[in-house]
């Protein structure tokens, strides 16, 4: 069942891997003689002093070699095989599991969650693709590249995936004790500490997975992410997930992004002409 799953969401994901935009010489990238875009050069500061975090972003790639030496025999066959854009080895290795650093005796996990967890995986609807936002941080790992438009008083954050979009206010405003409307994606709330960009989310429902195997959060569910541009082209994504309806303790892993330079995001929707879902549970 879970690879069945997993199959369905490889093939509704993995449409939009290339940013439209193609080619356009964007104002203010420094080049290389030959007119490449020169992604060592110094981050870009804005008017404030701190790092412009803005521009097109795409996660590090986890290898397919990786994938089946984390996740065992899960990717073997159909899901192995793929169109362009769909590949094993396009997305970044949380995507497929935000516990892949864990092993088992890790106990990770709360015991009565765990137990719902196997529940879920065993009664598990592949049809069910696209019939609710994928959350986040899966949103941003898999074959699809984010924008971040800094302003200010708030920062964009926007997915190719779905249209997706997240506020990220930075104008001094502290996160609510209670949240009347949770949220899909949260309520997020960022400051910086020297050059790093620190954002807390909160107000989360419990409706999106955190990755492709079915791991779920909580209401209580809180992230903090940790944005540094090391230089004009690379900015590590440090990200810290804290449910103590799920997970026995708080945990942290890390993302790479490089810059796509010249390019922007493709307009994707999930279910647009969506063919799968129909033939699934057949």
């Amino acid at each position: 069942m879970m690879q069945t799953r997993l199959a369905a969401l490889l093939v509704v994901f993995g449409i939009g891997a290339q940013a439209q935009w193609l080619n356009y010489p964007a104002p203010g990238t420094p080049r290389l003689k030959n007119g490449e875009p020169n992604l060592a050069a110094p981050a870009p500061r804005a008017l404030d002093g701190h790092p412009d975090l803005s521009g097109v972003w795409m996660h590090g790639k986890t290898t397919v070699e990786e994938v089946k030496q984390i996740f065992g025999t899960l990717f073997d066959g159909e899901i192995a095989g793929s169109l362009p854009g769909m590949e094993i080895g396009t997305q970044y290795k949380y995507a497929f599991s935000v516990l892949a650093d864990f092993k088992p005796e890790d106990k990770i996990m709360r015991p009565e969650a765990e137990a719902l967890y196997k529940k879920r995986m065993a009664e598990d609807d592949p049809s069910a693709v696209c019939l609710g936002p994928l959350g986040i941080p899966s949103s941003a790992l898999l074959s699809e590249p984010i924008k971040i438009v800094q302003s200010p008083r708030v920062t964009m954050l926007l997915y190719e995936i779905d249209n997706q979009h997240r506020q990220i206010f930075t104008d001094g405003r502290k996160l609510p004790k209670e949240f009347e409307l949770p949220a899909y994606l949260g309520y997020s709330a960022g400051h910086w500490e020297r050059d790093t960009l620190v954002v807390e989310t909160a107000g989360f429902n419990d409706k999106t997975p955190l990755d492709w195997v079915g791991h779920f959060h909580s209401d209580a569910m809180r992230l903090t992410e940790r944005f540094h541009r090391r230089d004009f082209g690379h900015m590590d994504i440090e990200m810290t997930i804290d449910d103590p309806k799920v997970f026995t303790r708080p945990f942290t892993f890390q993302v790479p992004f490089e810059l796509i330079a010249d390019q922007d995001l493709f307009e994707m929707y999930c279910d647009e002409n969506e063919k799968d879902r129909g033939h699934l549970k057949r």
